[in-house]
Order: C-alpha cells, then structure tokens, then sequence
C-alpha cells in the first residue's frame, strides 16, 4: 500500500508568517501520524513578485521550525511545459478560449451592471461572453501578437465534466476529528476564470492541479480560505483525467483586527519572530494555538 503524501506549497513573494507556519506544521504532524511523506513546492510562476531571497527564507524557516521536506523541491517556474501540456487537452476539447479585455474593461463593464455578481473571492465575475466574437479574430488578434488570458469557458467546461464523471464534488475530511464528508462543486460560481495569459503559461488554478497529480499528492490540507477554489480544481481533475486527492482546510489565524495573517498587509513574519527572540517551540504553539 502507497503512503499518504502531503504538501506545503508557499510562494516566494514575500516571508512566511504564522498563518503559514499552521498550515506547514498540520501538513507535518498529519504525514508523521499517517506514515507518510511531506513534500515542499515552491509556487514561483509570477516572476515580478517572487525572489530568490524569499524562496532561501522559506528553507529556512522550516528548518528552524525543526520540518523535514522531501528532494528534489519542486519549483513550477522549472515545469511551464506540463502546464502547456494541461492546456492543450483543454484547448482539444474547446474549453478555452483568449481573451483580451483589460481590467480597465471589466471594471467599465461591471460598473454599467447593477448588482452584477462576485465570485467566491469577491471579484467580480467576467462580464464578457466567448461568443461576443468569432473564434477566428481571437486567433487573428493573438497572431498579431495582442496581449491575452487565456480563460475556461466555464459553462461549458461544467457540462462536459458532468458528462463524464455525474454531479462534481470532493471529500473533505474535517479537521476536527478527521471526519468524511462529500462537499457538493460549485465551478459555475467563479465564471471564466483564467487559466493562463500570454506571457505566463499557467495560473494557480491550473498549476496546483497539474503538481499535485505529478507528485501524487493524496492529501491537500490548506487554509480554509482556498475551500471555495476546491470547486475548480475539482472541475480541471475531472476535465484533465487526473485523480482526486482529499482534502482538508482548516481553520485560518487572525490578527486583532479579525483579518486573516496576510504578506500584504504586512503581518508579522516569521523571520522577525525569530530575530525577535521567539523559539521555534513557542512558534509552534502560538501557530496551533485554537485547533482541536
């Protein structure tokens, strides 16, 4: 019988804080528990944001958390072509489509519809239809070299999911007391999300999907703050051929003012805790403080 295989996946964009320390520390105390293996990928596809200093500062925070990963770490930046791959089965079965309206655009189009609706992230949902224009001037302005996302059509997408595979869902095992349970998918809920743009072959939708089928991640425990977006990578396993791992998403560390721990808001890191005089044990404590 295989073992369980887990992962902690952060992007170098900015230090670790206690929020990912939770989620590091629950992914190890579950794989040790389980007899299985913990890996650690590097989410590193937006180049503008992610460095290498911050990518060193995470090796360094889980080292002196006392975490144990798996060689070689896997870093997407290195794999774009099993992300072009994914697109392309997408693309045989006419599932995406480019775009090329601006945020600018979206924003205008939205503005002009009252109440139009969000998604579960709370941007608003793509305002324009693929069949606003014909297949052949979209191939005709990504020819010309005009700037693209290359987006899912959602719509569709759903209905070819549900033909091959019934009504979509995953299992959730709960974080307290490792319960079971089928959660109902809801793609249709985000809209044509982008699953890559001209210059970056991928999205972290897309990437997620297609790195933890390639690492054969059974188990994906991650903040609960990601629940939603379940509901489309369960799609893309569905539409890719690609095995369902379960999921976990646990409860998220909030600051005094109730929001959750975030790089941009410039939560504590977990660098200065450590400069700080914190010890790796009383970050421990303070990262699981509340959880049963």
């Amino acid at each position: 019988m295989s073992r369980p295989v887990f992962r902690f996946a952060p992007s170098p964009n900015g230090q670790l804080h206690l929020g990912h320390a939770r989620s590091a520390l629950i992914n190890d105390a579950l794989s040790r528990a389980s007899g299985g293996r913990l890996l650690l990928r590097i989410e590193d596809i937006d180049a503008t944001r992610c460095r290498p200093e911050f990518e060193t500062g995470i090796y360094e925070d889980f080292a002196w958390l006392g975490l144990d990963w798996e060689q070689p770490v896997r870093r997407q930046s290195q794999h774009f072509a099993d992300y072009r791959s994914a697109l392309a089965r997408l693309e045989t079965l006419d599932l995406i489509y480019p775009s090329f309206e601006t945020r600018g655009d979206i924003r205008r189009a939205v503005a002009e519809r009252s109440g139009w609706p969000s998604d579960p992230d709370g941007a608003p949902l793509f305002p324009f239809s693929r069949a606003a224009m014909s297949a052949a001037e979209r191939a005709r302005r990504v020819a010309a070299g005009e700037p693209y996302a290359l987006r899912l059509d959602m719509a569709r997408a759903v209905e070819t999911a549900v033909a091959v595979a019934g009504p979509l869902g995953w299992q959730e095992v709960e974080a307290a007391g490792g319960t079971t349970r089928l959660v109902a998918a809801d793609p249709l809920a985000w809209g044509d999300v982008i699953l890559a743009r001209k210059e970056v072959p991928t999205s972290y939708h897309l990437a997620v999907v297609v790195d933890d089928a390639l690492q054969g991640v059974t188990h994906v425990v991650r903040g609960a703050d990601l629940k939603a977006a379940t509901s489309v990578h369960r799609l893309l396993q569905v539409l890719l051929g690609l095995p369902a791992p379960l999921y976990t998403h646990h409860a998220l560390l909030l600051d005094a003012e109730g929001r959750k721990l975030s790089k941009s808001i410039g939560s504590q890191s977990l660098a200065a805790l450590r400069a700080g005089g914190m010890s790796p044990a009383e970050v421990r404590r303070t990262a699981l403080e509340g959880l049963r």
